[in-house]
């Protein structure tokens, strides 16, 4: 499903992001990326979105090497990626269901199909009586969902969440694990960058620990208890 094969990232001026990277993520996985600051996790999520792209290395998401594409392919593999972000991202002049129908229009969505579909998601999320409100009038957690939703209104086969419990209060960011446990088990793939150190203790999935560009743990149900 997604697989890094000896990649390495370097900026200039000599700086390294990432040395040698060697990942494999099966289909249906839930796998948390950890590490300081610094330690490459950005990175590596801006490579799997092509906002970036490697110095050394190969990369495959979705069975498809997706390392040396063209510019005009990228939004089309992007469109089996669902992203959230922790800052949310909305568009403040839509409301929630034009948020989450947005997502839809752009890969060229039927207004039918788009009617069909915004309320079932934004059901998953718990968030049916917020259709018509504005991300202004939400919460940050019922912000969120709303951002989860539009990350799987197309049916994405892989998640990427990078920190989207990082703004949110304890009890909330729970919540939105909640619905992230529910959608990697209806099938998606979800890799999550995260500090919340006791969410990924709890939840007891695949830990990929990274520090100064390289991978120092990789567990199946792993840990975050030691410091990095």
């Amino acid at each position: 499903m997604i697989e890094f094969m000896d990649v390495s990232k370097e900026y200039t001026k000599g700086v390294k992001a990432l040395k040698d990277i060697n990942i494999h993520i099966d289909k249906g996985e839930f796998v948390f990326i950890v590490g300081s600051s610094g330690a490459g996790k950005s990175t590596l999520i801006k490579l799997l979105l092509k906002e970036e792209e490697p110095t050394d290395g190969k990369i495959i998401l979705n069975n498809m090497d997706i390392t040396n594409i063209s510019n005009r392919k990228i939004p089309y593999i992007r469109r089996s990626v669902g992203v959230v972000f922790q800052d949310f991202r909305l568009l403040p002049n839509k409301t929630v269901f034009e948020n989450v129908a947005f997502a839809m229009e752009i890969i060229g969505a039927s207004s039918r199909e788009i009617r069909r579909r915004v309320p079932i998601v934004l059901s998953m999320v718990g968030l049916s009586h917020k259709a018509n409100n504005y991300p202004n009038e939400l919460s940050g957690g019922e912000q969120q969902r709303v951002s989860i939703a539009r990350a799987i209104v197309n049916n994405p086969n892989v998640l990427i969440a990078d920190e989207p419990t990082g703004n949110l209060d304890p009890d909330t960011a729970w919540e939105i694990m909640k619905i992230l446990r529910e959608i990697n088990r209806r099938g998606t793939t979800i890799v999550m960058a995260t500090h919340a150190r006791d969410i990924v203790n709890i939840m007891k999935r695949r830990v990929i620990a990274l520090e100064k560009g390289t991978v120092v743990r990789d567990e199946r149900k792993g840990v975050y208890d030691y410091e990095i």
